[in-house]
């Protein structure tokens, strides 16, 4: 790692940050002269600073705070090394790094190990699952009382309406786009295709698929931070917030997997559009762990405002071929990339966590060959399904003593993320709608 500093001698300082439960990263500034001691002896802060609420502050009453004496962790760099941090000003290099206890043993409540547990499973029975996202943001200036789309840098106007597949969307913001492909290659983050979306100053990237969920995962995660700060750089701001407008369709995350056997073949694959049974397993895991899951999938109040039927996020707990109102899609096209979309989660979800819960869910219903229903037909908003929960109280409860989550996480890392969710609520409830957007507009 110190060959990075070494071939790049204009950094002058480092962040070395982790993942919080919210997916804020959570860290330190360092002094190049220090980083040595980073990388050889790690870092330390206390556990509870991976489960802050939004705000940044403790949870009231977790067991890590005073009960605990609030003790440290170590934070040790993962496998991903230094990158630049291109939307500061002067050069830096962030160090991803994840938890562990001094003795060795990952931590529990950390969302990064809480993804890798599931990989091991994976890895128990030889499996491999290849994941992509495709990530929806919306550009906004917020200088104002009132959101809205930032004026062109091109031609100073402010486009009022939103345009799918706009090439004169996504040409009015070409230095952005510009600057944001070019800063992924610094990064080594896969920004593939760019598109524009339903909503006002919507945007979509997709990441390219990835045998490595961990990196997949950190790839999202190292993006959403991108993004934003590059935008400011830009002079609007960008956010990954489900629903910034009450009018327009919001953001989601949708996640592609496909798995592979030892031998590199995909699991899923049968020859023909319909999949494997193991493909069917998998569906069937992730049907079951869906309600349960909603939390990690909708995880703020403002999550729940788009997950309304019609509007473009699904609401029933369903799978389909090729349909699109489902929650649970299987794409068609070559056999050889027959994979899963899942089509739940908003664009404010901690990318660990929402992997966690996929593939976890999937792997459930691989290991014990569950069947799912049918696959559905035409709109699945009119038909009489199960439905995920629409609010953020049923939520919470749901993914506390849900069995199919309970296989997923680790029981200290539920009740983290239970307590934070609850203190959260109680303080929304105090704030007005602008407070509340303001809050999350940043954040998530």
């Amino acid at each position: 790692m110190n060959s990075w500093l070494r071939k790049n001698p204009q950094v002058r300082s480092i962040r070395v940050a982790a993942a919080d439960l919210n997916g804020q990263p959570r860290g330190k500034r360092i002094p190049t002269r220090f980083a040595d001691k980073a990388i050889e002896d790690g870092t330390r802060f206390p556990f509870s600073v991976l489960n802050l609420d939004i705000w940044g502050e403790d949870i009231d009453d977790s067991p890590l705070v005073l009960e605990s004496g609030d003790k440290d962790g170590v934070l040790r760099p993962t496998e991903r090394g230094f990158m630049p941090m291109p939307w500061l000003e002067s050069p830096t290099a962030l160090l991803p790094i994840w938890m562990y206890h001094d003795d060795g043993r990952p931590y529990a409540g950390d969302p990064r190990h809480a993804l890798n547990a599931v990989l091991q499973r994976y890895k128990q029975r030889g499996l491999t699952p290849v994941c992509a996202v495709e990530l929806e943001f919306f550009l906004i200036d917020d200088s104002g009382r009132k959101l809205q789309v930032p004026p062109s840098p091109r031609t100073g106007k402010r486009r009022q309406a939103g345009d799918i597949l706009s090439m004169r969307a996504l040409d009015q913001f070409d230095n952005f786009f510009t600057d944001l492909y070019d800063a992924c290659e610094e990064m080594d983050i896969p920004a593939d295709t760019a598109i524009s979306e339903a909503g006002l100053g919507q945007f979509e990237i997709n990441l390219m698929h990835c045998d490595d969920a961990l990196r997949a995962a950190d790839d999202a995660w190292l993006f959403k931070m991108l993004v934003k700060g590059l935008a400011r750089k830009h002079g609007f701001a960008a956010s990954f917030m489900a629903k910034p407008y009450p009018d327009y369709p919001g953001s989601g995350l949708h996640t592609h997997f496909s798995v592979l056997d030892a031998e590199g073949e995909n699991v899923f694959d049968n020859g023909g559009p319909e999949g494997t049974d193991m493909l069917r397993h998998a569906v069937a895991g992730c049907l079951a762990a869906m309600a349960g899951s909603a939390l990690i999938f909708a995880p703020h109040e403002n999550s729940f405002a788009r997950m309304v039927p019609g509007n473009h996020a699904p609401t029933g707990i369903s799978w389909a071929y090729e349909n699109r109102t489902s929650s649970i899609r299987i794409p068609s096209g070559n056999p050889k990339a027959r994979r899963i979309e899942h089509r739940v989660s908003g664009g404010d979800v901690n990318p660990y966590l929402m992997l966690a819960a996929v593939l976890g869910a999937a792997i459930n219903g691989i290991e014990d060959a569950q069947e799912p229903p049918a696959p559905i037909t035409g709109n699945a908003y009119e038909q009489d399904l199960p439905q995920i929960p629409c609010d953020w109280q049923s939520a919470i409860d749901l993914f506390e003593n849900d069995p199919h989550v309970a296989r997923i996480f680790a029981p200290e890392l539920i009740r983290n993320l239970v307590l934070t969710k609850r203190q959260e609520l109680q303080y929304m409830e105090e704030l007005n709608p602008e407070e509340k957007v303001e809050i999350y507009l940043d954040t998530v």
